[in-house]
């Protein structure tokens, strides 16, 4: 992260996930002493991804049983925010964890933190369920809806996830500043995301205007929605499925994708070579691309990957449309956002490379995710 330093000077994976982490203080997902306490606890261990999930698993129980004696002591609001601390943790700790049951736990203890802060801290927040056919049976995919104040419909955006964040995270960073502008926000674990993966199987589909049509009718069908305004939003990977979803679900009014791709398939072709000659300037260990295509190994799921090209289709896009990057961008090159911009057909789009000046300029605004935010949350309700 040249704009912003590096935690971890040896290891850049690492080095990204305590700044997911850092970054989410603003919305009171984590507070920096206790993100440096789990860093200075692995500066002798970096690299061992095992050992980092266990320090943010300890962290995070040591925070959520603070939740649990502020809830004793009758202070809602207080444990609260101590378990929206834990939640972040938790999710931060299972990220680089090998798949198996302790990947699995480190989730659901996530899961169950985040559902007791938001009661309090964001009562806004509802769970709900999107009706979705996997491969033609019928199931849901989660999400967390985010009222925006006031009674009547309201515009809303749909927002999916990426390669290996879920929508605990993406809610608050993503549905705050929507919500302070008069704008719902859904964030759904979609094919190959965040709790549909984890705990229901469900791997990721280049066809991703299936679920995002399904995420429409969901959200068309409240009352509190209004029907004709309705945004598609997707980050980091989901640079690819936002214009997927908006080049043929032309219901949708608008689309944001929160991080440039144009090829995901020739992004992962490099991102491999860095992985099998030991280097770490990717953004998840070697398991998460066959994990999220629900493929054995890395030659299948490049092979499927192959499918997951926006040649041809982002011509298709012709609503608003807006791409954020960063010039920095150490894992998609800014190169794909101007592809991606210069492909879409709509006559009103905008394409925004944050700058190492202003900041904002590594990985879909890592280095300062409220810049991002801001930038999308405008950018939104001056075009939805």
């Amino acid at each position: 992260m040249r704009s912003g330093f590096l935690y971890f000077p040896e290891n850049f994976m690492w080095s990204q996930g305590m700044m997911i982490a850092i970054e989410m203080a603003r919305w009171g997902g984590a507070a920096m002493s206790e993100v440096d306490r789990v860093g200075r606890r692995l500066k002798d261990k970096v690299g061992d991804n095992e050992a980092w999930g266990a320090e943010w698993d300890k962290e995070a129980q040591r925070i959520e049983a603070m939740g649990d004696g502020a809830k004793a002591a009758g202070w809602k609001l207080s444990a609260a925010g101590h378990y929206l601390r834990a939640a972040t943790y938790y999710f931060i700790g299972e990220r680089f964890v090998s798949l198996g049951p302790k990947k699995i736990e480190l989730y659901e203890s996530c899961l169950r933190c985040f559902r007791a802060g938001i009661k309090d801290r964001f009562p806004n927040i509802e769970r709900v369920e999107v009706p979705y056919q996997d491969e033609g049976k019928p199931t849901t995919l989660p999400a967390w809806f985010m009222k925006a104040p006031g009674d009547g419909p309201k515009p809303t955006v749909v927002f999916f996830d990426g390669l290996d964040s879920t929508k605990e995270l993406s809610i608050l960073f993503g549905g705050v500043e929507l919500a302070l502008r008069g704008i719902n926000t859904m964030a759904i674990d979609g094919p190959g995301q965040g709790e549909a993966l984890r705990l229901q199987n469900i791997p990721s589909r280049h066809d991703y205007e299936v679920p995002g049509a399904a995420a429409y009718d969901y959200v068309a069908s409240r009352k509190d929605v209004d029907a004709k305004r309705v945004a598609v939003m997707a980050f980091s990977m989901g640079g690819y499925y936002a214009p997927r979803v908006a080049a043929f679900e032309k219901r949708y009014a608008a689309c944001i994708a929160w991080g440039g791709h144009y090829d995901y398939h020739a992004t992962w072709i490099t991102r491999r070579k860095i992985l099998e000659s030991g280097g770490t300037k990717v953004s998840a260990p070697h398991f998460q691309l066959p994990w999220v295509m629900g493929m054995p190994d890395m030659d299948s799921a490049m092979k499927k990957c192959e499918a997951y090209k926006l040649e041809g289709v982002a011509n298709k896009v012709t609503c608003p449309f807006l791409v954020t990057h960063g010039e920095e961008d150490s894992i998609s090159p800014v190169a794909n956002a101007q592809l991606l911009y210069d492909a879409v057909s709509s006559k009103k789009k905008t394409l925004k490379i944050f700058t190492a000046e202003e900041g904002g300029a590594e990985h879909c605004q890592g280095d300062n995710r409220f810049l991002g935010a801001t930038y999308v949350a405008d950018w939104i309700a001056e075009n939805l």
